[in-house]
């Protein structure tokens, strides 16, 4: 019906030009059954020129349709349009050609307007990391020196708040690297004991004024970038000291080992069946999230009503987490409840072809 609506103006014309045609010939004294033959003829001529039209435009448009969804990269339509005897096709081709090498140029700027930006941000967070690792060093010797109770306790706080700058820094750093984690990071054997163990002494500060008791129990290893894994449980560490209970807060970090899904193409002489994968769990008895909020807390800028009621919060952490855990084959949740404390579990899947 659309093909005939667009035909409408032709179809009108020759149909006035029938009329026309009968007129004439019953003027000048055709009998009516010749005037009545050709216009038949006529009809049907026109009726087979109407549907040949619209077969070949139809087959021309589904090859194109299958061509759109055969391409991964959609914007390159204009090279592998079907090729059409019609001149109108030509001219299309020929425009969206031109228009689409526009956007490719266009891409391409953009991609390196950003690999710029991301090179100014890895080199601005390196520069700054030297002068916050001295302001680091002169609250430690400042602590020492000091006597006065007062003094240090002034001096501890600076450390602290010099700590969340290196934090929030380390995540500008970790973001910009985030689209290109494969030229970073080397997967190899993780002792997930010794990891714990680092973050908790790199929160060390922060977990002794918050009065939150930390546990580490990580009896197993895993196939990871030790390196992003570290930035993701320093990321999660935090956010259980941040939201923590008034009293009796702790953290517990633990592994354990769960079956995997059975494999797909075993090796030769191996039997198809279950594997096993480690499971990275950081448990807090905080504040929890609602059953409402827990599905989106790893959305980008999603702070929740936690957020909002504590401390200042980006919303960025655990997207972060996510990102980067989609990077290294790792899969991040969260369980919780409101007022039951919360769960966040990271699963490493084994690899066979690393096992080997």
């Amino acid at each position: 019906m659309e093909y005939i609506r667009d035909k409408i103006l032709l179809l009108v014309l020759h149909a006035c030009c029938m009329l026309m045609l009968a007129g004439f010939l019953y003027a000048t004294g055709y009998e009516r059954a010749y005037c009545v033959l050709i216009l038949i003829f006529w009809i049907l001529i026109l009726a087979l020129w109407i549907w040949c039209g619209y077969y070949g435009r139809r087959r021309y448009f589904r090859e194109l349709e299958a061509t759109v969804e055969r391409m991964d990269q959609r914007y390159l339509l204009g090279e592998l349009m079907p090729v059409s005897h019609r001149l109108e096709d030509r001219l299309y081709r020929e425009l969206i050609r031109i228009s689409n090498k526009s956007v490719i140029e266009r891409i391409r700027q953009i991609e390196d307007e950003q690999k710029e930006y991301r090179e100014y941000i890895e080199s601005w967070v390196h520069e700054i990391k030297a002068p916050i690792t001295s302001i680091d060093l002169i609250c430690e010797n400042s602590q020492s020196i000091f006597r006065d109770q007062n003094y240090k306790e002034r001096w501890g706080r600076v450390r602290l708040e010099n700590q969340k700058i290196e934090n929030y820094v380390d995540q500008a750093l970790y973001f910009a690297r985030s689209e290109e984690v494969y030229k970073d990071y080397v997967i190899r054997r993780t002792d997930l004991q010794e990891t714990a163990v680092v973050v908790l002494k790199r929160n060390k500060h922060y977990l002794i004024q918050s009065r939150v008791q930390a546990e580490v129990d990580c009896k197993d290893t895993a196939y990871t970038d030790q390196k992003w894994i570290l930035f993701i449980l320093n990321q999660l560490v935090q956010n259980s000291a941040k939201y923590r209970r008034e009293e009796d807060a702790w953290i517990r970090i633990y592994t354990e080992r769960y079956a995997c899904r059975a494999k797909e193409h075993p090796a030769d002489g191996e039997a198809a069946g279950y594997g096993y994968g480690v499971r990275l769990i950081v448990e807090d008895n905080g504040i929890g999230i609602s059953k409402d909020e827990i599905g989106r807390v790893f959305e980008k800028g999603f702070t929740g009503s936690n957020g909002r009621m504590r401390e200042r919060s980006t919303g960025m952490g655990l997207y972060l987490c996510r990102k980067l855990c989609g990077k290294l084959g790792a899969v991040i949740y969260a369980e919780s409840g409101e007022n039951e404390g919360t769960k966040v579990i990271l699963e490493f899947p084994e690899s066979r072809y690393i096992m080997k």
